[in-house]
């Protein structure tokens, strides 16, 4: 399935950009290299429908063979005839599950990187507007616009506080990365510190400061979750929480995407088998139109879920887990109809 599913999809996708890898022209070897992150890439996101096809299929061969129901009739029971799947399915869940945790953030990053840099010039991978961060425990800053080129913003504001109490805070119309000692030059600085109940006020047309942030804070990467391995980005997470990050449901969705996707293969992969190893008529056609829809209405709940998540408070646990839920029930009804 991969082999027939992945070449068409590379075709199909190498048709629709073509005309924008002539037009920037794009190296060659940076093309294969996306193609083989795209490979990767949507290889890691398909691979429970790819198994879940090829089960019916072959399944289906079985069953049409008249195959199954000569097991079933020379007394193996149907969990023993199950039991050959789920050791399938625990190795491709093992495989999905090694995929997810490091190759698949590897090839996220090189994919990412490459329609952004040649596909989407136009579009920002970046959050550059209204950039609101909490750097620590005690400081925050604010920048309503952030022009990644220059590595320069646009009324930026600091905050620092010790306990419930702000100590002092710093505005600049403009804030500007200085690459060479990695400091950052605020033009029309102004800071106002508060001691005792009394405020003291200090201006400059420019100033050279060091801050303890880096570049990257005035400047989230959109797919940045995307890109790491589990332990970074359970670090990673972690700091976003601490620094107050708009963009926690989209991180946490990331996260448990890599567990739910192993467990996905066990249920879809019984779901297949209880649908295909009864001989029907119309043979193998069926089994196939009634597995493809169920695979469809699987990646709808997936995707309807998941952008919830993302995009509002949605929690992230039952968007990911969700459809899991409803097609494990679902499994279970149907191999107990299959037992009988």
């Amino acid at each position: 399935m991969l082999l027939l599913f992945v070449p068409i999809g590379i075709t199909v996708d190498l048709a629709e950009k073509v005309g924008k890898m002539i037009e920037n022209e794009v190296p060659f070897g940076e093309v294969a290299f996306y193609y083989l992150d795209f490979t990767v890439y949507f290889a890691n996101l398909l691979f429970p429908l790819f198994l879940f096809l090829s089960v019916i299929w072959f399944t289906s061969k079985l069953a049409n063979n008249t195959e199954i129901v000569a097991f079933l009739s020379s007394g193996v029971s149907f969990s023993r005839f199950l039991r050959p799947y789920m050791i399938g399915a625990t190795i491709v869940a093992l495989i999905a599950l090694f995929l997810g945790m490091y190759l698949a953030p590897i090839a996220s990053q090189g994919f990412n990187e490459f329609k952004f840099k040649y596909l989407k010039k136009n579009k920002s991978v970046q959050q550059t507007r209204d950039v609101f961060q909490q750097i620590n425990d005690n400081d925050y800053i604010f920048v309503s616009n952030f022009i990644p080129k220059t590595k320069s913003g646009l009324n930026f504001t600091y905050e620092h506080f010790e306990g419930n109490e702000l100590k002092y805070k710093i505005f600049a119309d403009r804030i500007n990365y200085v690459e060479k000692d990695s400091s950052y030059k605020l033009t029309t600085y102004l800071k106002r510190s508060f001691k005792d109940g009394v405020e003291t006020v200090e201006k400059e047309n420019q100033k050279l400061m060091d801050f303890p942030f880096e570049l990257e804070d005035l400047t989230p990467v959109e797919y940045a979750a995307e890109t790491k391995s589990y332990g970074e980005l359970l670090s990673f997470i972690a700091a976003e929480k601490r620094r107050g990050s708009p963009n926690i449901g989209r991180y946490q969705v990331v996260k448990l995407k890599k567990w739910s996707l192993p467990v996905s293969i066990f249920i879809l992969t019984i779901i297949a088998v209880a649908v295909s190893s009864v001989k029907r008529r119309g043979g193998m056609g069926v089994n196939l139109a009634f597995g493809i829809a169920i695979a469809m209405i699987y990646v709808f709940f997936d995707k309807v879920f998941g952008v919830m998540a993302e995009q509002s408070n949605f929690d992230p646990v039952i968007a990911v887990w969700f459809p899991n839920l409803v097609f494990g029930a679902l499994a279970v009804y149907l191999l107990q109809n299959a037992k009988r």
